[in-house]
């Protein structure tokens, strides 16, 4: 069996409270919004840029083979502990599902997350990683002082190396509104290949804040698990498939 190494990942990410901005940012950041509904909606729309929100949840699968079969290597989660003021431990414990949990502070996940990157150099699988994940870590990173190990959005649109960002596959490159290429949305996608969504356990992305808010970081992670290993699923799928 071949010695691949392969990193599947997803965030999941929160805004950070509007109170963390002085108030020429309050000002900035709330600018034309004429109604309670519209400041909430833009206050929400912080959890989508790493200078507005920060990371709640680092999923992972490692996976080791190719051609003749894959061993799976580890699911992991790093998880933000809010109460840990220390940025060099974490507490390890188990999820439900089985899979690994790290309760740490962001930073602590950050430089660990780029440690393992930068040992084991696996080849990363994601959907949508270099439209949102990929971008979140490097700026997040380098916001709280942290410098990635390797640049992960090295390459131009149509044309990088290491990393399999299925969205871009699984549609030439080419994403449109409509169409053959339409930009579907991973549970559509997943759905289509006979992948489970992770969606069916209940959770989605836009019910993230509230659970974090309610302190379910087990919640969180077992979702960002599922997607995670949805996500391996589908690339399967994809290799099998339609890779040439």
């Amino acid at each position: 069996m071949s010695d691949e190494l392969f990193l599947t990942f997803d965030l999941e990410t929160v805004g950070l409270p509007l109170d963390t901005f002085d108030d020429a940012q309050q000002e900035y950041l709330l600018r034309n919004t004429a109604n309670d509904a519209e400041r909430e909606k833009k206050i929400s729309e912080f959890a989508l840029s790493p200078i507005t929100g920060r990371i709640v949840c680092i999923g992972m699968r490692v996976m080791r083979g190719g051609e003749e079969g894959w061993t799976l290597d580890g699911d992991v989660a790093y998880s933000l502990d809010v109460d840990r003021d220390d940025d060099t431990s974490s507490t390890r414990s188990e999820l439900p599902s089985g899979a690994t949990l790290y309760m740490a502070s962001e930073k602590w996940m950050l430089v660990n997350f780029w440690r393992l990157i930068e040992s084991r150099r696996p080849h990363l699988v994601s959907f949508n990683g270099r439209g949102f994940d990929a971008p979140w870590l490097m700026l997040r990173s380098a916001v709280l002082g942290i410098r990635p190990s390797r640049n992960l959005m090295t390459g131009t649109k149509f044309n990088y190396q290491g990393h399999t960002d299925l969205l871009d596959e699984l549609t030439y490159y080419s994403g449109s509104a409509s169409g053959a290429t339409r930009r579907f949305n991973f549970d559509m996608f997943a759905k289509a290949f006979g992948v489970v969504s992770p969606k069916a356990g209940g959770v989605d992305g836009s019910k993230v804040q509230a659970l974090f808010e309610a302190g379910d970081m087990t919640a969180i992670s077992e979702y960002c698990l599922r997607d995670v290993r949805a996500t391996w699923e589908l690339y399967l799928k994809w290799r099998s498939l339609l890779k040439f």
